[in-house]
């Protein structure tokens, strides 16, 4: 307990003093360093409406076409034309997942960035504005959620409970029950469904259908094999999922880039599952909801991953590909493979959810008493220290989470944030905090 209040607190501490040392954000900008976004739709119809940056965005568009990066930025009129765009509300516009116009907004977005990446990324910057809900706000909004908690209802099937909760929901029942037929419905003897259409009909009803129904559909908690088949068989794998043969991930991955939109929810997944060993749960910003909407988001492309099969131990997701035949490029490969096998930010995310839990719901008091593994000779590899989720379980990022509510209510009662806005920065703050640092951490730990 003293070694796992003692880690918790040195989160805080790092924590605190990182977000001391930043300098405040400019105006118009978050504290991630984004301006105000607007969506590429919008910001191309303003850039239209100011002649030089129209102009400069033609000059630009021009520039790169037929151009590697080097190229044009050895060309000075194209350096000019980037330098005016960089300025411009078109270079940072983003877009919305389900918007009206969303794919007209991603090929915008891509017009630019595609040609300035080059698209040789490993981690390609998400085209989305950034997702700042919670899993707590779903649990709070949907009181279908009331009987989903294991421990009230432990012998329930919560994938049949999802099932019958959408069917409920016209909008929900409708949808679905349009995608289970269009991925049901043979075409001939030698082709067993329509593909393109199944991944069309799902991604409708994972676009249209709120997040309290497709999460509860998707991840649902599962204590037999009946109910993990269930959950495996949500999106009716045999058709939009499964194929003869597995391809090489890497050209999986190809072919997914090649699609605007594929390629968006590709790398939105990976900035919002990418696992972050500096965060508590795993997760960038410790947000579930943001990983897990953008897992959805996958869904209905070649890209589809899902559950690789009725396990209630483990969870292991993965796309339909595989590492054989790599070459040269395997190491690149295992590591693509690896964002959604061994994934601890979308496992925990995906866990949290199906024992509705959220790391922020945790009460603020309530310390959970944390098992400290015994001492071993070994020393971790590189893998384990990568893939292993052992230091982030879940009753240690309660117990941090509710160490961290403690720490900034003794230290601020009145304050909500680090940061004081009419003091333009925080450093008057670090003479209060600081020097109560010692007497707590000494409270706590003894």
């Amino acid at each position: 307990m003293i070694l796992a209040n003692a880690f918790c607190i040195v989160l805080f501490v790092d924590e605190t003093l990182r977000s001391l040392a930043a300098p405040p954000s400019p105006p118009g900008q978050d504290p991630q360093g984004w301006r105000a976004p607007v969506d590429c739709v919008r910001a191309n119809e303003l850039c239209a409406a100011e002649p030089s940056c129209s102009s400069r965005y033609r000059t630009l568009r021009q520039c790169l076409a037929g151009r590697d990066r080097n190229t044009m930025l050895a060309n000075k009129e194209c350096q000019a034309a980037l330098e005016v765009l960089q300025e411009s509300p078109l270079y940072d516009c983003r877009c919305k997942r389900g918007m009206k116009k969303e794919l007209q907004c991603l090929q915008i977005y891509w017009s630019i960035h595609l040609g300035l990446t080059e698209g040789e990324e490993f981690y390609e910057a998400s085209p989305y504005e950034p997702v700042t809900s919670r899993l707590s706000d779903i649990f709070r909004l949907a009181s279908i959620f009331s009987g989903m908690d294991p421990a009230t209802n432990s012998k329930s099937n919560h994938c049949l409970d999802a099932a019958k909760a959408c069917n409920l929901n016209d909008n929900c029942k409708r949808l679905r029950s349009g995608y289970i037929s269009t991925c049901s419905k043979e075409i001939s003897a030698t082709e067993h469904c329509s593909r393109r259409k199944c991944h069309k009909a799902l991604r409708q009803f994972f676009d249209r259908v709120p997040s309290e129904y497709t999460y509860r559909l998707l991840f649902c908690s599962c204590k037999d094999q009946a109910c993990a088949e269930r959950r495996r068989q949500t999106i009716v794998p045999s058709c939009s999922y499964e194929d003869k043969h597995k391809p090489n991930c890497l050209e999986l991955r190809n072919v997914c880039r090649a699609d605007h939109l594929c390629r968006s929810r590709l790398a939105d997944f990976h900035a919002n599952c990418q696992a972050s060993f500096q965060s508590l749960t795993s997760c960038p910003g410790d947000n579930y909801q943001a990983c897990l909407g953008s897992y959805a988001g996958l869904i209905g492309f070649d890209m589809t991953p899902n559950y690789v099969d009725a396990s209630t131990t483990s969870i292991t997701i993965s796309p339909w590909c595989s590492c054989k035949g790599s070459g040269n490029l395997e190491e690149e490969c295992e590591k693509f493979l690896r964002d959604f096998t061994e994934n601890p930010c979308l496992r925990n995310a995906i866990q949290a959810f199906g024992n509705g839990t959220d790391v922020n719901l945790t009460p603020r008091t309530r310390l959970v008493p944390v098992t400290v593994p015994p001492k071993t000779e070994k020393s971790p590899s590189t893998d384990d220290i990568n893939y292993s989720n052992t230091m982030y379980d879940t009753s240690i990022i309660t117990t941090c989470t509710s160490i961290q509510t403690q720490l900034t209510t003794d230290t601020m009662p009145d304050q909500k944030t680090f940061v004081d806005p009419k003091a333009g920065g925080s450093r008057h703050w670090a003479g209060r905090i600081l020097p109560t640092m010692p007497v707590l951490l000494l409270v706590l730990v003894l």
